[in-house]
Order: structure tokens, then C-alpha cells, then sequence
């Protein structure tokens, strides 16, 4: 027998994946099903699947598997497209909402726009973290401004944990990086056993970064808000940027803030809803 899967397509800023509210929907194998639905042409077309489900500990939970299958621990796009999702489905009225993820509890902030949709998230993204790389024999430890080779190119990197491992690295032209080439290769480098996301970025003006990403699991994504938050924080940790940056990317901007006394990181953006549909699945697929 078949049973009919619905889902929502969002995207942030062009971050786009498909959300199925599992507590009507619940399925088993997550890990396969990303994998063929994220493909483009024989599936739906997204960056991977995320499922909304109940939590003990908050208001709701999430779990995020990319198009590769694997399970992503954050994703800060994915989180906000969840608040709107919530809200204008009416499964919750409540404005703060707070919502487990792998790598802890967020807080999603939910701006309502004058049509009773939500338009933009805020997202309390928590305290960054040096994120420690394997070195040779040193042991684990971070890097900040640290050399890191690749095919015989040397790059300076600063590793930033935002719940997930990330490297950013400052470049001046960031038109000349192929990204498709080296976002692999630095993602699987010895230094990062568990694989890493890489962002390169180069500063445009005060307060102002622009930033492409190669996601681990899903390759070229348009957009990432871990990654844009690791973009500030690194900028800001390396005398680049202050506090307050707009991080411009392949799908879009979002405004990113490192609380100087709470030491959070907070995340502003949009959350897009593309289209509804539904899926005939067989009960044992």
C-alpha cells in the first residue's frame, strides 16, 4: 500500500529544503529519503529534508539530514523557515518560540508582517566556540589565521563552532576561488576528521562580508546561517569587522550581532515559503 507524504518547500535566502511535520507525517528512513528527494530533475529539488517534531525539553525539535543523507547538527536558514512554518500553520501563537536542535535549545524570535504571516526570524544562535582541528601530533586545537594547504595552494583559516565545525577563510578576490574545486578538498582535509563547512569571504565595506559557502554534505548551497554567523564572529575575532555585520551571499543577506554581554549570537533573515505538495510513498519505502 502507498500513503501520501505532504511538505512544504521554503528556502532562506535561497537555503532550500523540504519540511515535513513528521507528527502527521512520521517516517522512518530520513537518511534515504533526503538523498532522493533533495535530487534535482527525479526528486523535488532541495538542499536536504527537515522534520518538525515534538520536544520534551522545548516547544518543538528539528532534525536536519542533508542531500547527501548525512545528519547536519544546525542549520540556522532551516530554523527560521521552521518559526514561519509554526506560526502560519497555527501550530503555535506564541511570537518566541523555543526549538531543540541537535547542538542545543534556540530561541526563534518571529516578526509578523501586516498580512499575519510571518516574514523574519531572529534567531538566538548561541555562543560561538573555537572549533578544534586535528594537527599532527599536537593534538586537537583551534586555528586562528592558521595555514592550511590544499593541491599546493596555502590559505589562512579561523575555525568557528556555531553547534557545527566551520572554516573561514578572508580572501581578496572572492570571484577568483573556485569554490566547486577546493570546497571539497578542504571540507575532507586531514585536519577535520568529521569533515568541516567552508566558507570563503572578503570584506566589502564596514560592516559589510561577502561569503560563499560550500556546505558539508551538500556541496555549493546558496545561502548558510551558521556559516554566516561563523563569517562575523571570525571577521570580528580577526580585527576585520565589529560586532554587527551584514553578511551578503549567493541568495541573500542576513544581519548577524555578537551580543557583547550575553556573548550570543544573533541571526536576522527572511524565511520564504515556495510551495506546498505531496508525495505517494509505499509504506515500506
Amino acid at each position: 500500500m502507498a500513503r501520501i507524504i505532504k511538505f512544504t518547500k521554503m528556502h532562506g535566502i535561497g537555503n532550500d529544503y523540504i519540511y515535513i511535520d513528521t507528527t502527521r507525517y512520521p517516517i522512518e528512513n530520513p537518511e534515504t529519503l533526503a538523498k532522493r528527494w533533495s535530487t534535482p530533475h527525479t526528486g523535488i529539488g532541495s538542499d536536504g529534508l527537515v522534520l518538525i517534531e515534538h520536544s520534551q525539553q522545548a516547544d518543538f525539535s528539528m532534525r536536519i539530514f542533508n542531500a547527501d543523507g548525512s545528519e547536519a547538527m544546525m542549520c540556522g536558514n532551516a530554523s527560521r523557515c521552521i518559526g514561519k512554518y509554526l506560526y502560519d500553520h497555527a501550530l503555535t501563537r506564541k511570537t518566541e518560540v523555543a526549538l531543540e536542535t541537535r547542538s542545543g535549545i534556540k530561541l526563534l524570535k518571529l516578526h509578523v508582517a501586516t498580512d499575519g504571516k510571518v516574514d523574519k526570524v531572529t534567531v538566538d544562535m548561541g555562543i560561538p566556540a573555537e572549533e578544534p582541528i586535528a594537527y599532527h601530533s599536537q593534538g586537537a586545537k583551534p586555528m586562528k589565521e592558521h595555514p592550511i594547504e590544499v593541491n599546493g595552494v596555502r590559505y589562512i583559516g579561523t575555525t568557528i563552532s556555531m553547534g557545527n565545525p566551520h572554516l573561514v577563510i578572508f580572501v581578496n578576490d572572492l570571484a577568483s576561488i573556485n569554490l566547486a574545486e577546493i570546497g571539497p578538498k578542504l571540507e575532507n582535509h586531514p585536519f577535520f576528521p568529521t569533515r568541516t563547512n567552508v566558507e570563503f569571504a572578503q570584506i566589502l565595506s564596514e560592516g559589510k562580508i561577502r561569503m560563499r559557502v560550500w556546505e558539508r554534505g551538500s556541496g555549493i548551497t546558496q545561502a548558510c546561517g551558521t556559516g554566516a554567523c561563523a563569517t562575523a564572529v571570525a571577521a570580528f575575532l580577526t580585527g576585520r569587522a565589529g560586532r554587527n555585520s551584514v553578511i551578503k551571499m549567493d541568495g541573500g543577506s542576513l544581519a548577524i550581532e555578537w551580543n557583547i554581554a550575553t556573548k550570543h549570537v544573533w541571526m536576522t533573515g527572511e524565511a520564504i515559503h515556495v510551495f506546498d505538495g505531496e508525495i505517494e510513498m509505499a509504506d515500506n519505502a
